[in-house]
């Protein structure tokens, strides 16, 4: 069992990550060519040290004292999954913010955790007042299917820094 929620102050331990398995092996991803999505292969790993996974626990810091969120997935005191929406609302009429991350730690995966987590994103999302979450989604087509399936479009508006952290990815949005 499993129990999912908004972490509402910055006071929690900097290791609350380091059990977290974010591991994902890739053969192929899909990839924006005469603005259409075309498989490819590419075969390559991710895997996030200890010094990441503190890194990303200060950015959660970091989110929540600038009025972003961070939503957690916790299984007896451990994470398993996470949400993480930013503080600030950008687009030509600030319509969007973004789902800068949403990760499931690796057997967990296939469990409908990271849905849950998209729901709870969208619907804190929705209540800080904008129209549409944005995302910069990992290339890979189990990525692609997943946000295909939670109803994310290619991104009407693109946000040239959020494409710039990472050309590859696919900039996405879905609507509140």
């Amino acid at each position: 069992m499993y129990t999912i929620h908004v972490l509402t102050t910055a006071t929690f331990n900097n290791s609350i990550l380091d059990s977290f398995e974010r591991k994902q092996k890739t053969t192929h991803v899909l990839m924006m060519e005469s603005n259409r999505l075309l498989e490819k292969e590419d075969q390559f790993e991710d895997d996030w040290t200890t010094e990441r996974k503190r890194e990303i626990v200060t950015h959660f810091k970091s989110t929540i004292a600038h009025g972003g969120v961070v939503i957690l997935a916790e299984q007896e005191k451990n994470v398993i999954g996470f949400a993480v929406v930013e503080s600030e609302t950008f687009g030509e009429r600030s319509t969007y913010r973004e789902l800068s991350y949403i990760h499931i730690s690796l057997p967990f995966r296939g469990m409908g955790i990271g849905r849950k987590l998209f729901i709870e994103a969208k619907k804190v999302a929705k209540q800080l007042g904008v129209e549409k979450l944005y995302i910069g989604a990992h290339p890979s087509v189990e990525t692609q299917n997943f946000y295909k399936n939670m109803g994310c479009v290619i991104a009407e508006e693109i946000n040239p820094a959020i494409y710039e952290r990472e050309t590859r990815d696919i900039q996405l949005e879905v609507k509140l």
